[in-house]
């Protein structure tokens, strides 16, 4: 019987060059293992954006473009204020009627009488007017002889300015007191003669915003 061929042992160098490659194998799995985890197939990579299609068709006309707008804003248009309704308008000598009054047609001895001034706004709308003493204006007459003004003595005359609705009448609040004597601008701090009684009559005319009454208040003094 023969004896089996025995194997014949690698020198060193064989071992090492074996060695060798299975290194740079193992380092080439790796590097491509990497790279498919880093960089996949199946991820798409960036497209360029589209070129535009390009028609035959004529372009639309487009639209003008808008005027810049200018470098200060522009100041606002002045625009109609809303209309006020007038107030009521000063009356007229024509739309008052005025008239003069007293609380007696006969007073007797020592009694004082009480002068008064109504007023009546005749026409058809509402006006405005100036009812206060500076307005106002009482004379008393026997005959011709004027024995009194009120305006002779006034102290502290005031205004008061109101609105008298149409049709509306209106009279004095406080009447004003004759005490019977005769007044002057130069007698009213002293004595002043008093008006005879004995059943002569006098006359009360008044106006009040120099419109005058139609007529007199005729009374008797005894």
């Amino acid at each position: 019987m023969t004896d089996a061929p025995r194997r014949r042992r690698q020198s060193p160098a064989v071992y090492r060059r074996r060695r060798l490659a299975a290194v740079l194998l193992a380092l080439l799995v790796i590097g491509l293992v990497v790279w498919l985890v880093a960089a996949p197939p199946w991820r798409s990579a960036p497209t360029a954006d589209p070129a535009p299609v390009a028609s035959s068709a004529a372009p639309a006309p487009s639209a003008p473009a808008a005027p810049s707008a200018p470098a200060e804003s522009p100041s606002p248009s002045a625009s109609p204020s809303p209309s006020v309704p007038a107030g009521p308008a000063e009356c007229a000598a024509a739309d008052i009627k005025v008239e003069a009054l007293t609380d007696k047609t006969e007073y007797g001895q020592g009694e004082n009488p009480q002068l008064s001034i109504r007023l009546t706004n005749t026409s058809a709308h509402p006006c405005t007017m100036n009812v206060g003493t500076s307005a106002q204006s009482f004379t008393v007459t026997s005959g011709s002889d004027v024995w009194w003004r009120s305006t002779d003595c006034q102290s502290e005359p005031s205004d008061m300015v109101v609105t008298l609705a149409a049709g509306q009448q209106v009279t004095s609040a406080a009447p004003l007191t004759w005490d019977r004597t005769r007044s002057s601008v130069s007698s009213c701090q002293g004595d002043r003669p008093f008006a005879p009684g004995g059943g002569a009559t006098y006359h009360l005319s008044v106006s009040i915003g120099g419109i005058p009454s139609a007529g007199t208040a005729a009374f008797i003094l005894r």
